[in-house]
């Protein structure tokens, strides 16, 4: 009874030693499956979050509509659509350059096509656009009160040129077709500046022609006076440079496209 009794004492060590030896190997394969910032031992076993990738967020280009005009052609059936070039800084408000204006620019052809709507309707406002630009007149003219002049005088006579041009084509107004504006490119000049009480120069050309359809008709008048600023044409005198009298003006209706002549205008 002794002797097994002695062999039970014996054999429970075994065991215990047994057991700490699983509990440790556990223990290892713990540690080893544990980060490598975990199982540092020169600190607490510490979690730190990742953040997140910040998504990418796409601003797309919001999409910008064009205004046109579509201006009839002489001859053909077809229309040319011509997009109106916007610009959020006033053209007149910028120093003049000596850019040759051209009479083929979409520009120019807007321009056109606001001055026949004034004068298909006989009003001031939609032929606004064609008309030169008030902070370029500022700039231009060595006079006491340009804006004076610009606004008494200039602006006064150009909607009354364009209620005689509305009266001209009569019942037909409404009907009128625009054909084209021409342009004698062979007769513009350079207008140096101290000229006609400028200070600084632009280009000019007199007797340009506003041709149209009138029923089964085609008709012409004339622009008298275009000057440039910074490459663009405007129409300064519509129906004429100098007048008697505060009244509306025709500039040499025509049956026909007319006929341009060379004049050396301010």
């Amino acid at each position: 009874m002794v002797s097994g009794a002695r062999r039970r004492r014996t054999g429970r060590p075994a065991r215990a030693i047994g057991l700490l030896v699983l509990v440790g190997l556990v223990m290892l394969l713990v540690i080893a499956a544990l980060p490598s910032h975990a199982r540092d031992r020169s600190g607490p076993i510490s979690s730190h979050a990742t953040a997140a990738p910040s998504p990418t967020t796409t601003i797309p280009t919001p999409a910008t509509t064009t205004p046109h005009t579509t201006l009839r052609t002489a001859g053909a059936d077809t229309t040319t659509t011509v997009s109106a070039v916007t610009t959020t800084t006033d053209a007149g408000s910028l120093p003049q350059t000596a850019a040759v204006p051209v009479a083929t620019s979409p520009e120019f052809e807007v321009e056109m096509a606001s001055l026949w709507q004034g004068v298909t309707t006989g009003s001031l406002s939609p032929a606004l656009p064609a008309f030169f630009p008030q902070a370029a007149y500022r700039q231009l003219k060595a006079v006491y009160d340009p804006v004076g002049d610009y606004g008494g005088r200039l602006v006064q006579d150009y909607a009354l040129d364009l209620q005689a041009a509305h009266a001209l084509l009569g019942t037909e107004a409404a009907e009128a077709q625009l054909i084209g504006v021409m342009v004698p490119s062979n007769y513009v000049h350079w207008v140096p500046p101290q000229a006609c009480e400028n200070r600084v120069g632009y280009f000019e050309v007199a007797n340009s022609r506003i041709v149209f359809r009138a029923g089964d008709q085609i008709r012409s008048f004339g622009i008298a006076s275009l000057i440039s600023w910074r490459g663009v044409w405007y129409v300064v005198h519509l129906g004429a440079v100098v007048r008697a009298a505060a009244e509306g003006t025709v500039d040499d209706p025509e049956a026909g496209a007319g006929t341009s002549w060379y004049s050396p205008t301010c």
